[in-house]
Formats: C-alpha cells, sequence, structure tokens
C-alpha cells in the first residue's frame, strides 16, 4: 500500500509564479485527502496530474482565504463532471454555511452528497476514520480557529518474511492463513510460530500545520511523525512579526521538529518576499538538519 504526499501550493497570503496557495494532497493506495484548498488549485490538480475524482476527503485548516477560497470552484467541478461518489469536507462550523449559499447561487443540487463535519474542538480528537488510515485535528495559535491535522496509518496486515518463503515454498493458501495471524505447519508436523515469519510494516504519518504562531504543545501533538509539514512565513530576524501574525519563523518551525522528534520536516507557506532559499533553509536546518523545503509539485514518497 502506497504512501505519498505531494505539494500542491506552498506559498502564503497571495499566489506567485512560483508557488501557488496553500493545497497538498495525501495518497494513501490512491485514496486521496486534500488538506486546504486555496485559491488556484483545480489548476495545480491537473499540473501536476493528481486524479481529483479520487480525493474523498477535504480538510480545511482554518477561514483565511489563501486556504479555502478554491474550494467552491472544486465543488462546482465535481458536479458538472458527473460526480457520484460521497465527499466528505471538515472545517470550522462557518463553512458550512458559506458553502451552501455559495453553491446554492449556481446550482440547486449537486450531483453527490457531501458530508461535513464541524471542527470545533479545543483538543486532540479523530475526525476521520478509513479503512486505511485515521486523521486527527488539533487547535493552532493563529488569529482566528485554526487547526492542524495528523494522518497515521492503521495497523496493516502481517508481511510474510521473503526468506521463509524462499525456504519453504508455502502454497498460497498457507501464505493466506499466515497473514491472518495462523502458525505454519510443515508436512512433518513441526511447527513454525507466526512471530517468526511474519513482520509488521510502522504505521507512517504525516502531519499539516499550517498556519500557527510558534506553539510548543504542538510537539507532543504530532510526536515521532513521520513526515512533518510545518509553515515557516518568515526568517527568524522577522521573529516579532511572526508573533504579531499568528505566523512562525523557520527556527520555531526548526524546534518543533526537534522536540517532537519528527522523522523529517518540510517548511511551507513561505513569504514571496524571499529570494535566498538556501540561507531560508539553512537556518531552520542549523538546528533540524533532517529539513527541506517544499516546493509545489514536489512528491514525498513515505512508501511505495
Amino acid at each position: 500500500m502506497g504512501f505519498s504526499v505531494t505539494f500542491l501550493g506552498t506559498g502564503a497570503a497571495t499566489p506567485s509564479l512560483e508557488r501557488g496557495l496553500s493545497a497538498t494532497i495525501t495518497n494513501i493506495d490512491q485514496t486521496l485527502c486534500l488538506f486546504d484548498c486555496g485559491e488556484g488549485t483545480q489548476l495545480q490538480l491537473k499540473k501536476f496530474q493528481i486524479k481529483s475524482s479520487n480525493i474523498q476527503h477535504i480538510f480545511i485548516s482554518h477561514l483565511h482565504g489563501d486556504h479555502f477560497f478554491g474550494l467552491v470552484g472544486l465543488l462546482f467541478t465535481f458536479h458538472i463532471n458527473h460526480r457520484k461518489n460521497p465527499l466528505h469536507i471538515y472545517g470550522p462550523p462557518p463553512l458550512k454555511e458559506i458553502l451552501r449559499i455559495q453553491m446554492e447561487m449556481s446550482v440547486k443540487e449537486l450531483s453527490y452528497s457531501t458530508i461535513f463535519h464541524s471542527l470545533n474542538s479545543d483538543h486532540f480528537m479523530e475526525v476521520c476514520e478509513d479503512e486505511k488510515f485515521t486523521v486527527t485535528a488539533f487547535p493552532l495559535q493563529h488569529r482566528l480557529p485554526t487547526y492542524g491535522f495528523l494522518l497515521k496509518e492503521k495497523v496493516r496486515p502481517r508481511k510474510v518474511s521473503h526468506q521463509f518463503i524462499e525456504n519453504y515454498h508455502p502454497p498460497y493458501t498457507d501464505i493466506i492463513r499466515i497473514k491472518s495471524g495462523e502458525d505454519y505447519v510443515m508436512p512433518n508436523g513441526q511447527i513454525i510460530p507466526n512471530q517468526e515469519i511474519t513482520f509488521l510494516e510502522p504505521q507512517l504519518s504525516f502531519a499539516y500545520c499550517l498556519d500557527t504562531a510558534f506553539y510548543p504543545p504542538l510537539a507532543e501533538m504530532v510526536k515521532n511523525v513521520d513526515l512533518l509539514y510545518h509553515e515557516a512565513t518568515f526568517m527568524h530576524d522577522n521573529v516579532e512579526l511572526a508573533a504579531e501574525k499568528g505566523h512562525s519563523t523557520t527556527i520555531q518551525a526548526a524546534t518543533i521538529a526537534k522536540m517532537a522528534s519528527a522523522k523529517r520536516l518540510m517548511l511551507g507557506h513561505i513569504s514571496s518576499r524571499y529570494r535566498d532559499l538556501p540561507s531560508f533553509i539553512n537556518e531552520a536546518r542549523n538546528i533540524f538538519p533532517e529539513t527541506d523545503l517544499a516546493e509545489d509539485g514536489m512528491t514525498i514518497t513515505l512508501r511505495k
């Protein structure tokens, strides 16, 4: 089962020729989740060849326009393309009424059903359970109610050791039983315990944290995450401006990653004022070496 993350828009506030507005896709075995949907997201989906019809869940972090102004257009496109599959939308409570008003001005009834899930909790809370993964939401520190999201795989079936298969050549029916937890009984009656011939792959995880000021409690919420996507709107010489705007700096994002023992950090929501990107990324790497800068169209593959 594959697991990848594609950054569609990595800029802040207003789009540029280099960076679109906030939007990120996760792909777990062709089940897609969209995190935020800034203006222009539809074009980015086409540009980077993402099959938007596979989007099953859309998570909106907060109601600043650069994070959701592209949503109504995407919903309308689903309709004119005759989508039938239900679509789950997660966001702050006012978003439901905003979408109702916008859509009613265009169509009487969508070709598909939408299920809206209100995010109004002030603590860590599971908001989505798919057969392959769960998504939890948690509050961030911004100028209006804002949520981060942690997507985590469910425990997957045990995998049979390749070495065992090469040594014993078990029939396919036995492999199925072994995957379900049974021991292997050899033709001579000898029993090989299941734990000796199978293994569990790790549960991979991805955290989406845009927008937020420096917020140390966040580190515990995303503890040991495999890939942390954290905003870094400013370099650290603008730390006071970052605090005033409810945003983070490169060093603050790296500090959260270090506190969380994250495996890897990607920086996004980059202000268009910055042109010297090597200095931008190196500032964070001084704190957390496993840091990279997200770029529009970049895909991080956690599992092929």
